[in-house]
């Protein structure tokens, strides 16, 4: 059964950084591509960073391309995400995803695919 716990969201002010932080349990970690997707309040969601099961390829949604960086530490069952020069409109609440069966990480990411957390709230403002 697949588990993600996600930690790591606060307030921040503008042109902060946040470390994301996912724990998995209940499956093995290398045999998943991993993600966040995140939604906004009265905005849809949308698939922020997802990276492959091996090879670390990653995708990022352009809004956050250069700020954002996805990792992952298979030893640990952990998932990463560095958010840098936040700014207020990455305020949402930002979620954990697991998927076994896609390999593309953008289609996962642009399709939202896979089983998600509970989510961290992750607030931008001054």
């Amino acid at each position: 059964q697949v588990q993600l716990v996600e930690s790591g969201g606060g307030l921040v002010q503008p042109g902060g950084s946040l470390r994301l932080s996912c724990s998995a349990s209940g499956f093995t970690l290398d045999y998943y591509a991993m993600g966040w997707f995140r939604q906004a309040p009265g905005k849809e969601p949308e698939g922020v960073s997802c990276i492959s099961k091996s090879d670390g390829e990653s995708y990022y949604v352009d809004s956050v391309k250069g700020r954002f960086t996805i990792s992952r530490d298979n030893a640990k069952n952990t998932v990463y995400l560095q958010m840098n020069s936040l700014k207020p409109e990455d305020t949402a609440v930002y979620y954990c995803a697991a998927s076994e069966m896609i390999s593309n990480v953008q289609e996962m990411c642009v399709m939202m695919y896979g089983d998600m957390g509970q989510g961290t709230q992750v607030t931008v403002s001054s």
